[in-house]
């Protein structure tokens, strides 16, 4: 690992200015993306500043506005909280099935969700798109776990969260603090598809941070369910997710919200999966065919053509999960 200065923040007004104007500084929180990036030398930060003293930045309440997820609460604080398992179950869950327990004691929700992508090209540092000569080598090399949607180019690395595709279906906020102030966007738009190497895929400008996220209150009588396919079922990364949130008029879905995960650059809505469930009642039938429109614009690079077909069975199982149904129940 090379050397870097370390500095440490008491309160979130310092760390614009301790992060410096030279762009080459990067926030350590839980550090469980950050150090091994470092250690591979993938990332090069001259200065580290250091978070974890920041008090206003802990915790997880609930209130009028729902809950609030400090960005230094770790995944397993909020896996365990009573108050997440009450009233946003999916979020418990997902938490609760991130990672393995030792990362979960440490990595903080602001982290999960700035952290980078898992693209082993990436991860291997030969940069964000992995372009060389002009041109992408995910197209012609190894694509396996690449994206299947969004994936026009040049980026076709996947939104490596398994909790953000949850906060998106719940409808949370992030909140951001910088040299001009605080800010609030939707947490779906917080994330960008990168055009080239100088842009990143977060919407964080110079010298932010996050700071927490706000999940409003579920609807009353919402039906939810994450579901995650996996190579195996111990600690692995996806190969897809399925976060849905039905909303239902006795047997039928009057309004739903699906989000896929580890298949696009960005966590991926699906309105046309929303779409095909309105007015309808769960049965396996439909649910399939809700999935067939969240993937109707699915696209191979290749060798990761049976991600399409992963993907569906995702949103497959979490909608007839979410309905009360055998996940399994007629097939895929």
């Amino acid at each position: 690992m090379r050397q870097f200065e370390y500095a440490s923040a008491a309160t979130r007004q310092q760390v614009p200015e301790l992060l410096g104007a030279q762009g080459d500084a990067a926030i350590l929180a839980g550090g469980t993306d950050l150090l091994a990036l470092m250690k591979d030398d993938v990332v090069t930060p001259k200065r580290l500043v250091n978070i974890k003293d920041i008090r206003e930045l802990r915790g997880v309440t609930a209130g009028r506005q729902g809950l609030r997820l400090g960005a230094l609460a770790t995944l397993d604080e909020i896996a365990t909280n009573a108050t997440v398992r009450k009233s946003h179950p999916m979020l418990a869950e997902a938490c609760a099935e991130a990672a393995s327990p030792q990362i979960r004691n440490m990595a903080t929700i602001g982290g999960n969700v700035c952290q980078r992508p898992r693209c082993w090209y990436f991860r291997n540092g030969m940069g964000l798109l992995a372009m060389r000569d002009g041109k992408s080598m995910v197209l012609d090399g190894d694509n396996r776990y690449h994206a299947v949607l969004g994936n026009d180019g040049p980026a076709y690395f996947v939104s490596p969260s398994t909790v953000v595709p949850v906060l998106i279906a719940y409808g949370a906020k992030v909140r951001i603090h910088g040299p001009s102030g605080p800010r609030e966007v939707p947490l779906e738009k917080f994330f960008v598809i990168p055009k080239n190497e100088t842009e990143r895929e977060h919407d964080l400008r110079p010298n932010e941070l996050v700071t927490e996220i706000i999940v409003p209150p579920a609807p009353a009588g919402a039906r939810t369910s994450n579901y995650e396919v996996r190579q195996k079922e111990a600690f692995d990364w996806p190969l897809a997710t399925a976060s849905v949130l039905l909303q239902m008029s006795g047997n039928t879905v009057k309004s739903a919200r699906v989000v896929l995960g580890n298949v696009a650059p960005v966590p991926w809505p699906s309105p046309e999966a929303e779409q095909a469930l309105a007015g309808k009642q769960v049965t396996p039938e439909t649910a399939m065919a809700a999935a067939n429109a969240a993937l109707s614009k699915a696209k191979t690079l290749g060798k990761n053509k049976y991600k399409i077909t992963v993907a569906k069975a995702a949103v497959k199982r979490a909608i007839l999960k979410a309905a009360g149904i055998d996940p399994l129940q007629g097939g895929v």
